[in-house]
């Protein structure tokens, strides 16, 4: 029995998965007929990765006639998907070019996960959670149906029928259909999605009726079509996101500032705990034990300094961001505890040095054998140029005011940087004479070229990050006529799907961008609007993409949408209930935290409303928008 079940999943995956394959490399007139055997060349791994990817791998055998030629054709795609940090366990060419099922079909799924799966995410899950989130939140209405997992909830095809009506009613009418036709149903809500929507047949109906346990991966793999097909919300759902992510945004700015202070005090903490170890260790007065606590003293330069170095870059634009976040939503700023301020870093870290530099001198006195004119002669150029990085650092992160003054003082650090790479040519110069005379520490310096060379990149990406963010927070404060939370979810789409964090899109990445935000266009109309949009260009600025949300969005004002949300949930009442706030699909944890937050409504009620507790939403916006967002509110009750 457990060996006719095996054969049955791998018959629906191979099935399932060679659909889906077919599916995406249709555009190069390639078809996959027999997995194992189409597969064991490389040639059809190789297009597929290049598609998902639009990338180009490289040289390969076009027409492999030996074994040793398909190994070369299926590594080459083995080591490309493992350079876009995609885990393979145990999958190895030899599996390919034999033809092992089993192992390919991993293979395949893992590349479905990647490229088709892994970036769908609701309420905060992602991948299986976030996919089995989102059916069970569109089927909750449906009495019939009960989607538990990816295989036997499916069985009877109403789970597909009621995804169906609850987004397309015009094409189906779930009341009144035969609920003990099982393949029935099926075969209706194949054929609707098939002609109707345009999602792709990979999956037949005895598939998923004719077993007790579907395969758990092909529905997966066919239900994240339907996913992005019905990205679009109806109205009250818009209305209850909309509320969601101002409550969400709130709650993001206080867990910034919960990160940046966990964060913090773990830097300081690991700091203390490194300048104790020095001062308790002891040397023997061996050759060895000194070469061997030189050694150590290398390696923490190369590992868990260079860790704090990034952690205090990343913790120095962390703040950055919080108050600019809090300024964009006008919120009171933030200032740290003092023991976790940026000063208190500072001084940590000054004593770090210090610490390091005297266990520095330590170990060299001890081995002796150095030429002190060249350790002095590098010496002197690495703290020049650490003191440089330093400088430049400390403007980065200190930058406070108008954005346009942080913005024309950031532009300024950034022309300061291309004579530091001449300079660092002339440390690596040194760098590599004092190796040929077999130096190993410098009692004048705690840094190392490879050190230097390290925080110049993370300066540099410290610039360019801050350069990208203050452009993009100028653009985002001209775009008056976006609400701060369409705002957030459009900035926040945008630096997602902004992969090489180049501060622009390419169509792929536009492409995906949209259909993030459920605007899912044809192909020929995609690439339409991106040419419009992108102009000469050939790329999309920040700028370009929110102008183009703010041409389609019906959005037009801030802190009244949040209210007319708040509005069109409570049905025009001044009031709204805890009944009224579930209808509208919002979470849970947002309806308890809602109707703890907001204060209890002191006027008349409705008569169906009596026995519960009603909530004054108008008084609740007020804590959260300036003097003239208020008037918009208070103006907008009394329309």
């Amino acid at each position: 029995m457990a060996v006719l079940l095996d054969q049955a999943w791998v018959k629906v995956q191979a099935k399932t998965f060679t659909k889906w394959l077919n599916n995406k490399i249709s555009v190069r007139n390639v078809q996959v007929n027999d997995l194992v055997k189409d597969l064991s060349d490389g040639i059809i791994l190789i297009h597929l990765l290049e598609i998902l990817s639009q990338e180009s791998l490289g040289r390969y055998a076009a027409r492999p006639k030996l074994r040793v030629q398909r190994f070369e054709n299926v590594n080459i795609a083995l080591e490309f998907i493992k350079s876009r940090k995609i885990q393979l366990t145990n999958i190895g060419a030899e599996d390919i070019v034999d033809g092992n099922r089993k192992i390919i079909l991993g293979l395949i799924w893992t590349l479905i996960l990647r490229f088709t799966i892994s970036d769908i995410n609701d309420q905060g899950l992602s991948a299986r959670e976030g996919l089995l989130l989102w059916c069970q939140r569109k089927t909750a209405c449906y009495d019939e149906v009960d989607v538990r997992d990816f295989s036997g909830s499916w069985n009877n095809g109403l789970a597909f029928c009621a995804l169906l009506d609850i987004h397309r009613p015009d094409l189906i009418d779930f009341d009144k259909l035969d609920k003990s036709d099982h393949r029935g149903n099926m075969q209706l809500a194949f054929d609707i999605a098939s002609k109707e929507i345009g999602i792709p047949d990979l999956l037949d109906v005895e598939d998923v009726c004719d077993v007790a346990k579907p395969d758990e991966r092909s529905l997966m793999t066919y239900i994240a079509y339907w996913f992005h097909a019905f990205s679009q919300m109806d109205r009250v759902e818009n209305a209850g996101r909309r509320v969601e992510k101002f409550v969400s945004n709130m709650n993001g700015a206080w867990d910034m500032q919960s990160n940046f202070e966990r964060r913090m005090r773990a830097l300081l903490k690991q700091i203390e705990e490194q300048q104790q170890a020095w001062n308790l260790a002891k040397f023997s007065g061996s050759y060895t034990d000194a070469k061997e606590q030189s050694r150590q003293f290398t390696l923490y330069k190369q590992k868990e300094k260079r860790d704090w170095v990034a952690e205090k870059s990343d913790l120095a634009g962390l703040l950055g961001n919080i108050k600019t976040k809090l300024a964009t939503y006008r919120l009171l700023p933030y200032e740290p505890p003092a023991e976790l301020s940026l000063d208190s870093l500072e001084k940590a870290w000054r004593e770090l040095f210090e610490a390091q530099r005297l266990r520095s001198q330590i170990i060299n006195n001890t081995i002796r054998d150095i030429k002190n004119n060249l350790r002095r002669s590098f010496a002197d150029k690495a703290n020049d140029f650490a003191l440089a990085l330093q400088t430049i650092s400390m403007s980065i992160s200190g930058l406070e005011g108008e954005v346009e003054d942080q913005l024309s003082h950031a532009s300024q650090i950034s022309n300061n940087l291309p004579p530091l790479e001449q300079y660092l040519d002339i440390i690596a110069r040194l760098d590599n004479q004092c190796q040929e005379a077999n130096i190993e520490e410098n009692d004048f310096t705690t840094y190392t070229y490879d050190e230097l060379a390290y925080e110049l990149s993370l300066v540099k990406s410290s610039v360019q990050k801050k350069l990208a963010f203050l452009e993009n927070q100028m653009v985002a404060r001209n775009m008056t006529n976006l609400t701060p939370i369409q705002l957030e979810e459009f900035e926040s789409v945008f630096r997602h799907f902004d992969r090489d964090l180049s501060n622009s899109l390419q169509e792929l990445e536009f492409s995906a961008a949209l259909a993030s935000l459920g605007l899912v266009y044809d192909e020929t109309e995609m690439h339409d609007r991106f040419a419009e949009v992108a102009g000469r260009g050939g790329s999309v600025s920040f700028e370009q993409f929110i102008r183009f949300m703010v041409d389609v969005t019906e959005d037009q004002n801030t802190a009244e949408q949040v209210f007319e949300s708040f509005r069109e949930i409570a049905d025009g009442k001044p009031y709204v209930t805890e009944l009224d706030l579930t209808h509208s699909l919002i979470p849970e944890e947002i309806v308890r935290d809602l109707c703890r937050d907001m204060p209890a409504h002191r006027g008349p009620d409705l008569q169906e409303d009596r026995e519960m507790e009603k909530f004054d939403y108008v008084r609740f916006m007020e804590k959260f928008v300036s003097g003239r967002q208020r008037e918009q509110v208070n103006g907008g009750s009394h329309h």
